[in-house]
């Protein structure tokens, strides 16, 4: 029933090595209520949701979950307890169908039939992806954001009593997020208890009931839905040293004349059927790129990026040793002008998961620290490395741990730290902020502006529209697989943006859009 205590901790503490993720920590959620947990990148939230998953076990204090101690994840699913985690699990080698089965059955027990399995799966995958899927296609060819359904709907169709969110909408673009809240209402609805671990604040002050708040290990408070706004949650989280008045010192200062380009894009395609258009990067600017999931935005930035070849058209960039421009078609071309690519899918495109912290950040700039017979001084690299590190405000312990042991926010941090390293020219982000805290968030605005700033030039796309306001001196969407519109100046808001990713250019024509957000 609702108000029942589902889930309760008191004086939780973990550490893994000298770090302490978390120190004393108490929490409660109760049925039918969506509880949102939030903190800094490495404030202890992942683990928080892991010592409740039976994932992991606290070095002290109690952990109640629907009534009982929870061991291990066989005894989470048991009681009724499902979590998504922040990394997309799947076996890419099987099928959609059997993903979402897996682990549903014991050796000597199947709970339905594969006809009626077969059927609800359709029926489901439809309701959250918002069109049919193939359930007997393999997982691997799948875009992430499809893949990160398929663990959603694995979940649901579990009917968990309580359900942890860990970072699961990072992959999700506006629309998609809609279906996910509605999904949320609906789990709500029938009593159970959703626990979201977001960074994204606007999706906190929509669907959230209470919202609990972790700071370096420790519960520092509970707000309730009417207290969860962002300056709120901001104070909450972050250091008094660190706490910002508004935003700007990330704001653009504003040019009194046009800058020359120092990457241009002319006749781009970026699929068959798609229009070709053109795109201009002035130097020392920072463009921000938006649109719905599969709108060619993100085709746009791996292709000015070097990455992947568009199918039309050509990108130049300004070469910083010759002034003259040159054709990128290749990653060695885009190294060459000096454009350098951060992925937000750290996972697939980031890290080496084997590798230290050290070597994360530091690989790109081995090729300039070679010393006789091809020996890398290591000893030149370390003071780049502590200015990234102290720059971008990285949370580690030693460099020689794997980046594997920091949080996945830190993670991310590393990887902005190595293309900063390379003294870039332009920096290419693919959703950079997925899973990042608002904190940080803000420190890597505050640095972009500052290599903007000095005549660097950045592309930036974001799923999230809350990014661009007051950060980018441009927003550049898509749709249909094409620049769509360009906005400039006061056009830089929720309406317009969200207006033209719908592919409407006045903002009367979105507010249903935005009631179906609210």
């Amino acid at each position: 029933m609702d108000n029942e205590i589902t889930i309760k901790m008191v004086d939780v503490a973990k550490a893994f090595g000298e770090t302490k993720a978390l120190k004393k920590c108490d929490f409660e959620a109760r049925a039918g209520e969506v509880h949102a947990i939030v903190g800094e990148n490495g404030s202890g939230k992942s683990t928080m949701a892991k010592i409740m998953s039976g994932v992991l076990h606290p070095d002290a204090g109690k952990v109640v979950v629907l009534g009982e101690r929870v061991g291990s994840p066989i005894d989470a699913k048991r009681v009724g307890l499902t979590t998504i985690f922040q990394e997309v699990l799947v076996a890419e080698d099987a099928s959609v169908f059997d993903n979402l089965f897996v682990g549903r059955d014991g050796i000597f027990r199947v709970e339905s039939n594969k006809g009626d399995r077969r059927s609800e799966a359709r029926e489901i995958l439809t309701r959250l992806v918002g069109k049919p899927v193939d359930i007997d296609q393999v997982v691997g060819s799948l875009p992430l954001s499809i893949k990160q359904w398929i663990v959603i709907a694995r979940a649901i169709l579990r009917s968990p009593r309580v359900l942890i969110l860990d970072e699961s909408s990072a992959a999700l673009d506006l629309d998609s997020t809609i279906r996910l809240h509605a999904e949320i209402d609906r789990l709500r609805a029938g009593g159970a208890t959703v626990l979201i671990v977001t960074h994204r604040i606007a999706e906190l002050v929509r669907i959230a009931d209470r919202a609990t708040i972790l700071r370096d290990g420790v519960t520092v408070g509970v707000l309730e839905k009417h207290e969860i706004t962002e300056e709120n949650l901001l104070s909450m989280m972050t250091p008094a040293d660190r706490r910002a008045s508004d935003t700007a010192e990330y704001a653009s200062k504003g040019r009194g004349s046009p800058a020359p380009a120092v990457l241009t894009a002319r006749s781009l395609a970026t699929h068959r059927t798609a229009s070709a258009f053109d795109f201009d990067l002035p130097k020392g600017s920072i463009v921000g790129v938006a649109g719905l999931d599969g709108q060619g935005q993100d085709a746009f930035v791996r292709a000015v990026a070097g990455i992947v070849q568009p199918f039309g058209g050509e990108v130049q960039v300004r070469s910083p040793d010759t002034a003259k421009m040159i054709a990128v078609s290749t990653l060695a071309d885009a190294a060459k002008g000096g454009i350098f690519y951060v992925s937000g899918d750290r996972k697939r495109e980031g890290i080496f998961p084997q590798q230290s912290i050290f070597e994360n950040l530091a690989i790109g700039v081995y090729r300039k620290s070679l010393g006789p017979f091809g020996v890398i001084k290591k000893q030149t690299i370390k003071p780049m490395f502590k200015r990234e590190v102290d720059r971008l405000r990285i949370k580690i312990g030693s460099p020689s741990n794997r980046i594997t042991s920091l949080s996945g926010g830190n993670q991310q941090k590393v990887l902005i730290g190595r293309a900063f390293a390379n003294d870039p020219e332009v920096i290419v982000l693919n959703d950079p902020a997925r899973g990042v805290d608002l904190g940080t968030k803000r420190d890597l605005y505050r640095e972009l502006r500052l290599f903007a700033d000095k005549g660097g030039s950045v592309v930036y796309l974001s799923s999230e529209i809350e990014e661009f306001i007051g950060f980018a001196d441009r927003v550049d969407v898509f749709f249909g697989g094409r620049l769509f519109r360009s906005l400039a100046g006061d056009e830089i808001s929720e309406e317009p943006i969200l207006a033209a990713m719908f592919g409407k250019s006045k903002n009367a024509s979105v507010e249903f859009e935005l009631e179906r957000i609210a």
